[in-house]
């Protein structure tokens, strides 16, 4: 954002221009969600004081009641924000709890999304105060003390009930926990030109379709099943749900075929349970078999997707069920117990992957493959898509799309309704049905994500994973 401004600037904004239209911005929502009362603005020393003083001024002008205390000294203000202040002719308040006292609205101007430390106690306890006697804050950018680029929480912060951002949303704003603090959330234009954007470099992205709807597979008149892909799952010998589920997913993502290989002993099990996915026996060392028919059944060029992981089990043979289906042909996902399977042995997945690769791993997952570390969640992901060449899909309620090349995606859409078993094993099915239709490996992960945070918000409270399967196509016909 640093850039965007100084590049607009350079085109011919004026800085004080950029702030005056930002500081407008947040006087406009405060006055779209409250009514006119008392308003105390907090500003800090940089340029979010600059802006909350535009603030100010502006609703003054219109006629709100406004007291303003400044963090710091008004003389040691430099550039815009100096500037700006100028233009505030009543006094600064004392910084302290008075400054709030009867405030219906506080407005956060202290410190944006670039803090680097903690935030200071007197800062938490002026803002708790406003909290305490019942006022709404508006952060100005961000909830001062919230990490503009991971979302982590610098020190105490005070959670914000709007606040208004600019130009775009930035990382901090999307993940937990700094998302739970930004309240509603407003973006304003404030002038940097849309061009801008193609001189920035940029590679981290909100999750949402204009991300990846051009590259959804359509459907053509004259197709047929084979036309649309061909997913071959791979089902394990005691939980023979989550592969159902898995193989569900791929089908209601668009799948033209959908296969099974189930163990030997339990494929009757799955073969009652299902109707349109076809399930094939498959011997394998797990259930005693001297040799595994894996192989056979992956020796069909049209199954071009294979999915493993889903209730899988860990017994050793099936590492090399999974090195097995990398040939470069198939496009492969990997979810669960085909990524805990090698958490003693990461670097032998990571060296076996060639071609179009997902892997969708939980925290716990993550850390036994790639390690724990303590920077944001961002940095992570990019960090282990290219260590292990594969697309990584870091999920949680502020699930983290990673590619080797540096690009990620950040979904905010899943309710936590989503955390009960079984909806992961959706979440890789819907993976494998778009990769077997021949969409873009990165563009596909993301777009199963939004899908599947979509689905569970249509359901609402008492989602169960198989509601996710019936809400798919109502999400489908939205994006239509």
């Amino acid at each position: 954002m640093a850039r965007a401004d100084a590049l607009a600037i350079a085109a011919g904004t004026a800085g004080p221009r950029l702030m005056a239209v930002a500081g407008e911005a947040v006087a406009d929502a405060v006055c779209r969600h409250f009514a006119r009362r008392p308003v105390t603005v907090l500003c800090g020393p940089g340029n979010n004081g600059g802006d909350g003083f535009v603030a100010a001024r502006r609703l003054a002008e219109r006629g709100w009641p406004v007291r303003l205390a400044l963090r710091g000294e008004r003389r040691a203000l430099s550039g815009d924000a100096a500037y700006h202040a100028r233009q505030w002719a009543a006094p600064c308040l004392p910084w302290d709890s008075e400054a709030v006292a009867g405030a219906g609205v506080v407005i956060d101007a202290v410190f944006g999304a670039g803090l680097s430390r903690d935030l200071p106690p007197d800062v938490t306890a002026l803002l708790q105060a406003a909290r305490t006697q019942g006022a709404a804050v508006v952060a100005i950018d961000v909830p001062s003390g919230l990490d503009g680029d991971g979302g982590r929480l610098r020190g105490d912060v005070v959670p914000a009930d709007l606040t208004v951002t600019f130009f775009r949303l930035k990382p901090g704003h999307l993940l937990l926990p700094g998302r739970d603090c930004c309240g509603r959330l407003e973006l304003a234009q404030i002038g940097i030109p849309e061009g801008v954007l193609r001189s920035l470099d940029v590679d981290t992205w909100h999750n949402v379709p204009a991300l990846w709807r051009q590259a959804l597979p359509r459907a053509a008149a004259h197709g047929h099943k084979y036309d649309r892909g061909h997913v071959l799952a791979l089902g394990g010998a005691r939980m023979t749900g989550a592969a159902r589920l898995a193989a569900a997913a791929a089908q209601r993502a668009g799948a033209g075929l959908v296969t099974i290989a189930a163990p030997t002993p339990v494929w009757p099990v799955y073969a009652a349970a299902l109707c349109s996915i076809m399930v094939e026996p498959c011997a394998t060392p797990e259930t005693g078999a001297e040799a595994s028919e894996w192989p056979a059944l992956l020796a069909d060029a049209r199954r071009n997707a294979v999915l493993l992981g889903p209730g899988l089990g860990r017994h050793p043979s099936q590492r090399n069920h999974v090195l097995t289906a990398f040939d470069g042909r198939r496009r492969v996902v990997l979810d669960a117990d085909a990524l805990s399977v090698f958490a003693d042995a990461p670097q032998r997945l990571f060296s076996g992957i060639r071609g179009d690769c997902v892997l969708t791993p939980h925290e716990g997952e993550f850390v036994r493959l790639f390690g724990a570390a303590k920077d944001d969640k961002p940095s992570r992901a990019r960090r282990a898509a290219r260590a292990s060449g594969a697309v990584v899909v870091l999920k949680g309620s502020d699930t983290v799309i990673a590619a080797p090349d540096g690009r990620v995606a950040i979904n905010d859409n899943a309710p936590p309704t989503l955390a009960t078993g079984g909806t992961g094993d959706v979440l890789a099915g819907l993976v494998a049905g778009l990769l077997a239709q021949g969409m873009p490996v990165f563009e596909a992960a993301a777009a199963a994500v939004w899908l599947h945070g979509r689905a569970a918000q249509r359901v609402g409270p008492g989602l169960i994973p198989e509601d996710l399967l019936s809400s798919l196509p109502g999400v489908w016909a939205e994006l239509a």
